[in-house]
């Protein structure tokens, strides 16, 4: 199948060139570890550590923890579907030229949007922040400094961790919606 080739904006651009010119080792490091906290996988045993003992307690707690399961889950799929309808080269395969000074290769060189990672944060902080509104500050922002890690170490271009992002906020309203019965 053919891919739809997405454009990389010019900011997305200048903001990717300071990374490259700006890191370190040093730097990368604790941004490699902090990224993980948005893996899909780890994400998903989370999610059903949480959903399986929650099964045998009241039912609001149930349907939280049912909520966040959806929403992690379908979170992880939609990534995977869109990189497959489009392509887009990772900032460290543009920016990136002889010295990589700590950062990584991520993934595969056209599979740069949307960010899954974005996706799932989005979808989780969206959730997490339905569930306990009171706490939405936190969920929020520490969503988006995960998130952003993927910037940081030129895995992403920042509008890819933007639309993951929003994306993932969609995908955890179309689950409450679908819980709900509006759809």
């Amino acid at each position: 199948m053919r891919r739809w080739r997405v454009p990389v904006f010019p900011f997305d651009r200048v903001i990717a060139r300071g990374i490259a010119h700006q890191t370190a080792p040093a730097v990368e490091r604790p941004l490699r570890l902090a990224t993980l906290l948005a893996d899909e996988r780890l994400l998903l045993v989370l999610a059903i550590g949480i959903w399986v003992p929650a099964q045998s307690g009241p039912r609001r707690q149930r349907s939280a923890a049912r909520h966040v399961l959806l929403s992690v889950l379908l979170s992880s799929v939609v990534p995977h579907i869109l990189k497959r309808c489009f392509a887009q080269e990772r900032p460290d395969r543009i920016e990136v030229r002889r010295r990589r000074r700590g950062i990584p290769r991520s993934g595969k060189a056209l599979d740069s949007f949307p960010s899954g990672h974005a996706v799932q944060m989005g979808a989780l902080a969206a959730a997490l922040a339905r569930i306990w509104p009171r706490y939405s500050v936190w969920s929020w922002s520490g969503a988006t400094l995960i998130a952003l890690t993927r910037v940081a170490l030129l895995a992403h271009w920042p509008s890819d961790v933007v639309a993951g992002g929003a994306l993932g906020v969609g995908v955890e309203h179309l689950v409450n919606s679908l819980e709900r019965g509006e759809s």
